[in-house]
């Protein structure tokens, strides 16, 4: 249970060390740098949404004697529908633009740009909440060397996430130690709604299927709705498509030999 409890604070981990980069860089990111860690990330996002979510749903589901490609195609779809929903209702900014997205709302641009990032961090941790009820529940394929594998991969593209949006907190005249709470803050929901996920494991047993994909399906949006426009914006856009073959290929070797 100890192991659970660790990987379930991973990502944090890696959005909290990304944050405190404040600490250590006097300017804001470079635009090469940004756009390569924005690469990175979606690269991580969408080999751990095929390998550590997508291809577990379709195997379990032939396991249940299910028609293999229905739990994953219907999930997927929904996690896309549930944060197409989130991205409509939830005011928020991202770095890279000027005018908020969702409901209009009278917040600071700060909190805006916060509410972004953990937009983006929901999915994640839906994600490792799930793999993780799968490891609790047994008999789902699902070791722990796999969730582990998937935590560690999410905190890894956490790391600049966490940098992304506490630098440009800095720039907007936060203090160091503000810009960087506000960052470390904005991960805090990703062992949330892994916790919330996995007490839920026993009532989920017959949909864990259709959970992991629709984990997968809610980052897949996010990778396409906002990371990889904006690693593609303006100039250096090759720096972005280098970041996303990284990122996919550690994770892909991070999920296939620990999982």
């Amino acid at each position: 249970m100890d192991n659970i409890y660790i990987g379930l604070l991973i990502p944090l981990l890696g959005t909290v060390l990304g944050a405190a980069m404040v600490f250590l860089l006097k300017n804001d990111l470079g635009d090469k740098l940004k756009k390569s860690l924005l690469g990175f990330a979606s690269g991580v996002m969408i080999a751990a949404s095929v390998w550590s979510l997508i291809i577990p749903a379709i195997d379990m589901a032939e396991e249940q004697n299910q028609i293999a490609w229905v739990p994953a195609a219907v999930g997927f779809l929904f996690g896309i529908a549930f944060l197409l929903v989130l991205d409509m209702i939830i005011p928020h900014l991202h770095t890279t633009d000027d005018q908020p997205e969702g409901i209009k709302a009278n917040l600071r641009k700060s909190t805006m740009l916060v509410l972004a990032v953990t937009l983006h961090n929901i999915p994640e941790g839906m994600a490792v909440g799930v793999v993780f009820a799968g490891v609790i529940i047994g008999n789902t394929g699902i070791s722990m060397a796999g969730a582990i594998a998937l935590a560690v991969g999410i905190a890894i593209q956490n790391f600049p996430e966490g940098a992304i949006i506490s630098m440009p907190l800095r720039s907007e005249g936060l203090s160091r130690k503000k810009a960087f709470m506000y960052g470390a803050l904005s991960g805090v929901v990703e062992p949330v709604a892994a916790v919330i996920t996995i007490l839920l494991a026993d009532l989920i047993v017959p949909i864990l299927p259709y959970l992991l994909s629709f984990a997968a399906g809610a980052m897949i949006y996010v990778v396409v709705e906002e990371l990889i426009p904006e690693s593609q914006s303006g100039k250096h856009s090759n720096i972005g498509t280098i970041g996303v073959a990284i990122g996919f290929t550690m994770m892909m070797i991070l999920d296939v030999a620990l999982g």
